[in-house]
């Protein structure tokens, strides 16, 4: 299981938000480029960058981030935050991002989700599912889309869509622990998809859950940046982890 440390970036900072709203934000003070180098040094893979900026306004506003963030580190970067059109996607996968993470557009239009799989292929896009209950969010999960998770993941499943990111944004910056039972269903009823958790992770037992259920990755964000989870005790998991596959 991978596990994906996250960046969201809000006006140029490190930021870290409470339930995806804009007004109880915690700034942290690295800047985005040094938190990232600091991460690789760590020993992480992988990083989950969110232009919050963009998912905001509806454009892409850190494209140079990520272009200096993948220039200065080998981390696997997933990009999001106001891809809207093809050429956002071709900027940020030019930038150096590996896979692209799409909110807003895959919910609110489906067939160019549809025309980007088939344009780039499914290992290239994540769909970022924000969830207020049973709700898909939209717009920096500012705005209600009016579409409920079991009927779109089904259209997502036709599509041939394989990187599923599912966010609980009642948990998303509380370190109350990840909604498991959700992703125990999404897993059941759509077992062909790449689920990568997402949403208050703060302790290895939620790792171990997460990965007992077949989850790919698990973004973590609020409990490594405050110390919850400590660089060395997610290494000490991986490690452990790795071996126990390489074991079977």
């Amino acid at each position: 299981m991978r596990l994906i440390p996250a960046i969201d970036i809000l006006e140029g900072r490190c930021v870290r938000l409470h339930q995806g709203r804009f007004t109880c934000r915690t700034d942290y003070p690295e800047d985005p480029v040094e938190r990232a180098l600091t991460l690789e040094q760590q020993g992480f893979r992988y990083l989950h960058l969110v232009d919050l900026d963009g998912a905001r306004r509806g454009r892409v506003e850190h494209l140079h981030l990520l272009a200096e963030i993948t220039r200065s580190t080998s981390l696997k970067v997933d990009f999001g935050g106001g891809l809207y059109n093809t050429g956002d996607l071709e900027a940020a996968l030019e930038a150096g991002a590996s896979q692209v993470n799409l909110g807003s557009r895959a919910v609110q239009q489906p067939e160019q989700l549809a025309r980007w799989i088939e344009r780039f292929g499914p290992e290239r896009l994540i769909v970022s599912a924000d969830l207020q209950g049973t709700e898909l969010r939209v717009r920096g999960w500012q705005e209600a889309s009016g579409r409920h998770w079991p009927e779109f993941f089904r259209r997502l499943e036709d599509m041939g869509l394989l990187y599923l990111c599912v966010t609980d944004i009642a948990r998303d910056g509380t370190l109350q622990g990840c909604n498991l039972p959700l992703y125990g269903r999404i897993r059941e009823q759509f077992p062909r998809f790449r689920l990568i958790a997402s949403g208050g992770i703060h302790a290895l037992s939620e790792l171990n859950a997460l990965r007992s259920l077949g989850i790919e990755g698990a973004i973590i964000g609020k409990a490594l940046l405050e110390g919850h989870l400590t660089p060395a005790q997610l290494q000490h998991w991986m490690e452990q982890t790795e071996e126990a596959s390489g074991s079977c």
